[in-house]
């Protein structure tokens, strides 16, 4: 039931949100429309946070038309092209492309008259449009007079390597050209790239490496969207919404090519629920995948009903590879339900189909690949010309200046030929240095491999060592009977799980200068678990230390910090009758600057606290850890339970 209830909400949510406006705000097509200005129309237009969330596309696109009826029967050939910028905008967010992309070309042929603001509108719309319709060698072409025009200073490829199937590549360059432009504290575009790389690595069929990277995006962005401290305008709050529904739907993508279907249902639902809330109403390839990949996991789980469901929502299938999995998806339906003349039908469809497409997508592909390399070359092949040509003038000058006197000349000749032979001497040296470079690279590079070895050798090692210290520990709480030394022989045996804990993690990483704390945290707090036997399974534990990562410098005092905190929360902050006891614990860092909060409810600190505080080996060895980490233990007891917190380094 409640998957058609959630079918029904696919239709129904677009409608309501359009519906629904407060009778004492004007919409914003009527401000649209009480705007005399054409051209403040225009900037009015394109800066809307969310366009259709008040009146649908179709609405606008009726006001523009009537507009341009206007304009065209008053003959201002000013405000007729302003509103078939509007127009060609509409037609492209209803995935209309072809009429968008005529529009848009109809403008380019008044390019000259048109300022730089307008000149970007109509660019951006053909590089959107052309996309859409794979004509990836007119794309180039696109971003190329953009570069000319000075509205970008280079020309991108890797998302046109990702339409044409090269989806390693895309990263690659992707990788290469993004990353090194986005801050740290880019939170929002942090986000961005870590879901573009894992949707490339999803694309290329590296589901389980896709998640990795993707869960970071989820984390980014809900840091990005949590961030007080930071004003948003509503656009930029929109923005993020969409950018977290884009990331849970890849999400939920990669654990169905998993067939993980369980965990990617709640992923896209969320994701298609999310991104119709708040992308205006306007057309979303993203809600179409995500309601197939639904359709998909259904199927393989066996809930027949809700894939018909899916199946049968009102999809605009603009692109053929939608329509074929739609196609297929329909005919694995029917097969399950043994309605086998149907699954007959729609395999033949799709072979219709694929047989079309494979006359022309082939050759279609192979002249598009060759003409993004040739386009690349040809760019290398026309700077060299125009520097060979500046060359050349240069040395026909020298030559006419000299002409006057033979002997200048003869000299400048025999200058020339020396130069040429130092430069063939240069180059001839420089290729040997390169050798010499690239042997030594080669060395270099295998010796920080072996180095990298040793060391995750020596970490294991140390953490074997470590562990067997606890095993002796662990003897020796066997043949003791005294109950204050077993304890502290247990509380000793956790201290040492605890820096053996931080090696098996440095180990285990690629990274090993660093530590990733939330997998750290999770897996110390079920050491602790196993070390007390009993009273810390019933605890509601929350740990929030996600993306942040640490040196072994700064970990093993956390470590032995938290391991010394979530013991005594075990031992004493919770009686038996205590009802809904909950550990809290929360680490953050921002650049420079990090902060660590512990906090349980349990019967809190007794008075003399402080006291017990100059006896407690515990306490002191907390306090020393933070000053090692050169801060200061705060510890709140004013409420229920207690509270410990610190700023760091």
């Amino acid at each position: 039931m409640h998957k058609l209830l959630f079918i029904l909400s696919l239709l129904v949510i677009p409608y309501l949100n359009a519906q629904e406006s407060e009778p004492e705000e004007k919409r914003e097509l009527q401000k649209f429309e009480e705007t005399e200005n054409t051209r403040e129309q225009l900037n009015f237009f394109f800066n809307i946070a969310n366009r259709y969330q008040d009146d649908s596309a179709y609405d606008w696109l009726d006001a523009v038309n009537a507009s341009l009826v206007n304009a065209q029967r008053l003959a201002d050939s000013v405000e007729v092209d302003h509103y078939k910028f509007m127009q060609s905008q509409i037609f492209y967010d209803l995935g209309d492309y072809d009429k968008s992309v005529a529009i848009a070309k109809d403008l380019r042929e008044n390019i000259d008259r048109y300022d730089i603001e307008l000149k970007k509108i109509m660019l951006d719309l053909l590089d959107q449009n052309y996309a859409q319709l794979q004509f990836y060698d007119r794309q180039i072409e696109i971003r190329k007079e953009k570069r000319e025009l000075g509205l970008t200073d280079n020309v991108a490829f890797y998302d046109i390597y990702s339409n044409l199937g090269l989806h390693r590549r895309a990263m690659n360059e992707y990788i290469m050209e993004v990353k090194k432009g986005i801050p740290e504290n880019d939170f929002y575009g942090l986000a961005q790239y870590h879901n573009n790389v894992g949707n490339y690595l999803r694309l290329d069929k590296s589901a389980s490496t896709a998640i990795t990277n993707l869960l970071k995006a989820k984390g980014f962005i809900d840091v990005y969207l949590n961030d007080l401290s930071t004003v948003k305008t509503e656009n930029e709050i929109g923005k993020g919404l969409v950018l977290k529904a884009i990331i849970e739907g890849n999400i939920g993508k990669s654990y169905e090519q998993l067939n993980q279907c369980e965990d990617a249902i709640p992923y896209l639902e969320r994701s298609i629920e999310s991104i119709q809330e708040n992308n205006g109403g306007g057309y979303s390839q993203d809600i179409v995948e995500n309601t197939l990949a639904l359709a998909e996991c259904e199927i393989k789980i066996g809930n027949y009903s809700e894939a018909k469901q899916y199946l049968d929502a009102d999809l605009n299938l603009i692109k053929p590879a939608f329509q074929l999995k739609k196609n297929r998806l329909l005919a694995a339906y029917y097969g399950r339900i043994e309605d086998h003349r149907n699954e007959a039908f729609f395999l033949k469809k799709n072979i219709r189909i694929q047989d079309s497409l494979n006359v022309h997508e082939s050759a279609i592909k192979k002249q598009q690949l060759v003409a993004v390399v040739a386009q690349e070359d040809l760019d290398n092949s026309r700077r060299m010309i125009d520097q060979q040509k500046l060359e050349m003038e240069r040395a026909r000058s020298e030559l006419q200046n000299k002409d006057e006197k033979i002997n200048l000349v003869f000299i400048s000749l025999i200058f020339t030929l020396l130069g040429f032979a130092g430069l063939v001497y240069a180059y001839l040296k420089s290729i040997k240095n390169q050798r010499l470079i690239a042997e030594q690279k080669h060395i270099i590079e295998n010796s920080l491999v072996e180095k990298d070895s040793l060391l995750k050798e020596i970490h294991h090692r140390v953490k074997n060592n470590l562990q067997m210290v606890s095993s002796l520990l662990s003897l020796q709480t066997k043949n003791t009977r005294s109950k204050a030394a077993i304890e502290a022989l247990e509380e000793g045996k956790s201290r040492v799980k605890a820096m053996a804990l931080i090696h098996q993690k440095l180990y285990q990483n690629e990274d090993l200068s660093v530590i990733e704390m939330q997998g750290y945290i999770e897996s110390l707090i079920n050491s602790v678990q196993s070390v007390f036997k009993k009273g810390g399974h019933n605890i509601n534990i929350t740990i929030d230390a996600e993306g942040v990562e640490l040196d072994i410098d700064r970990a093993i005092p956390f470590g032995l910090i938290l391991n010394e905190l979530v013991s005594n929360s075990f031992k004493y902050a919770f009686p038996d009758d205590h009802a809904n006891p909950k550990i809290y614990i929360h680490l953050r860092k921002n650049g420079q600057e990090g902060f660590f909060e512990y906090v349980d409810n349990g019967i809190g600190l007794p008075d003399d606290s402080e006291e017990r505080a100059n006896s407690s080996m515990g306490i002191r060895l907390i306090n020393r850890l933070v000053n090692q980490l050169q801060s200061k233990l705060n510890i709140d007891k004013s409420s229920d339970g207690v509270r410990f917190y610190f700023n760091f380094k």
